[in-house]
């Protein structure tokens, strides 16, 4: 096919990529060692490239020849000839374990660089045009976090927003919402961002010892959205994991009988809102986007009912006949809620707040708290990405993959949220990733542009490959063949050719 002549910077990926060292194997496919890999967009032809992030990790299990430091599913034991001294001291120090730098989920811009992240509170930095592995980053060094999400916002101001959970830390458990700056003062040169990282706000958590899992969060003009969900980490669990010999995935439960709240923070006054917002248990692990409308904040999210997704992924329930034999138990929804956060005060109790049009419902309880029921715009999507200049706005489309009963994605969709129209991309044996849209850059409408994904075949004869559509109307315009295994990735970014540095840079 042929590709736009705008078409032009790298659509960088990232995920799990290596499952074996020697003779050691993880458990899990979230686990394995994180693999970059590239496509180059340079007039209009496309280069691959692929590189394992030489991770302190990578490089320790590379060395010993076998997996030796744990990740999430997997626990890794030292070397039984050790002896009994050095064996007390490893149990010791996993109490509160040094996290890996694996760091296998996204890609992350701070500033003109770029960073491979995951959840815990290591990120590295990573040359978008070599793939080469530079400096690791520990957040922990600058603000109290233990684990962050790998899906951070940006401002109009070109700061990075994230979040993280600070567990214990002088006796409390918060979550805690940082802004890392684009850039140092003009005397502090040699000073990285990170060094003017700030808190902009936190959030106790409502148990001391069994924090919220979380893995994104919403961000409107005013508010910063987190829902605190009832799958939960059980810290003590994870400070005897290593000893009781289980992983500390392990330590995640779900609490089907308890509520989910939401939490919203005023961007400007740093304080939370104080009426309690909630709605019943879910697992959530993508927010899509949120924006403001007459008083009420609008958000939308892929939830499920319960947290089969994770479990489905160990690689002992990988087998080659996992898409028959592999069935969700929950198919993910894509729910709409619409929260009043201004609202009348003496509304009477059991009356419905939202004054917009919607189906979705915020009813007042006795205790003055507000019970929230979503709208369902659509089921079984996941990956969900939109057009990022319409982050925290009015918008009207979502790219998204396809996943049906089976957690594999079979197609790639367009939906709009308000025809409800769906368009669809898909072929035979073909699994496409997380579609990243790109906007042409004299765009009129939200959907003036492309979408790029990465497609992995289940077919043998068959060469995995990059596709390009046109995002209005999901028409192929062109497909670039890679004659080498690829994996599937998890997410990712393009970079436009504006934001690359020169290589003299």
């Amino acid at each position: 096919g042929q590709l736009p002549t705008w078409l032009q910077g790298i659509l960088l990926r990232n995920g799990p990529g290596m499952h074996t060292v020697g003779d050691t194997k993880y458990n899990h496919w979230f686990d394995g060692l994180a693999l970059l890999h590239s496509f180059t967009f340079k007039n209009g032809e496309v280069y691959y490239r692929s590189k394992y992030l030489r991770s302190d990790t990578y490089n320790c299990n590379i060395e010993a020849n076998r997996i030796v430091v744990s990740e999430f599913g997997t626990m890794a034991y030292p070397d039984p000839c050790k002896n009994i001294f050095a064996k007390a001291f490893s149990y010791l120090s996993h109490t509160i374990p040094e996290f890996t730098d694996n760091c296998l989920i996204n890609i992350m811009k701070t500033g003109d660089d770029f960073y491979a992240t995951s959840e815990t509170n290591f990120i590295r930095k990573i040359n978008p045009q070599t793939l080469e592995t530079l400096e690791k980053v520990d957040y922990n060094k600058y603000i109290a976090v233990n684990v962050a999400t790998s899906h951070p916002h940006y401002d109009s101001a070109g700061n990075t927003l994230n979040m993280g959970t600070s567990i214990v830390d002088k006796g409390k458990t918060k979550y805690i919402m940082f802004k890392i700056p684009p850039s140092v003062p003009e005397k502090e040169k040699k000073k990285s961002c990170f060094k003017h990282m700030e808190v902009v706000c936190s959030i106790p958590s409502r148990s001391l010892l069994n924090p919220s899992y979380y893995h994104s969060f919403g961000i409107t003009e005013n508010y910063i959205i987190f829902i605190e969900q009832p799958f939960k980490l059980d810290i003590v669990k994870m400070a005897t994991a290593y000893i009781r010999g289980v992983n500390w995935a392990s330590c995640l439960a779900y609490h089907k009988e308890e509520k989910t709240w939401f939490h919203f923070v005023d961007r400007k006054t740093k304080k939370e809102v104080s009426t309690k917002f909630y709605t019943d248990a879910m697992v959530i692990f993508h927010h899509i986007n949120a924006y403001e409308q007459d008083g009420h904040v609008i958000f939308d999210i892929i939830a499920y009912k319960d947290n089969s997704l994770y479990d489905m992924f160990y690689l002992k329930n990988l087998t080659k006949d996992f898409e028959e034999k592999n069935k969700l138990t929950s198919v993910p929804t894509c729910k709409r809620f619409v929260v009043p956060l201004q609202y009348d005060k003496d509304a009477e109790v059991g009356s419905n707040l939202v004054t917009l049009p919607s189906t979705a419902t915020a009813v007042k309880e006795k205790d003055g708290s507000i019970y929230c029921q979503p709208e369902i715009l659509c089921e079984g999507i996941e990956l969900p990405r939109i057009n990022y200049d319409y982050n925290s706005k009015n918008y009207n489309y979502i790219f998204a993959t396809e996943v049906q009963w089976r957690p594999v994605p079979t197609k790639i969709i367009k939906f709009n949220i308000q025809t409800k129209e769906m368009l669809h991309w898909g072929e035979d044996h073909c699994w496409p990733s997380e579609p990243v849209f790109v906007p042409s850059p004299d765009a009129r409408e939200e959907d003036d542009g492309v979408v790029l994904t990465c497609v992995v075949t289940s077919d043998p004869k068959e060469a995995p490959f990059l596709l390009v559509l046109d995002a209005k109307t999901f028409k192929e315009l062109g497909r670039a063949k890679v004659h080498v295994e690829m994996h599937l990735d998890l997410h990712g970014m393009f970079i436009p050719e504006k934001d690359l540095k020169t290589e003299t840079e």
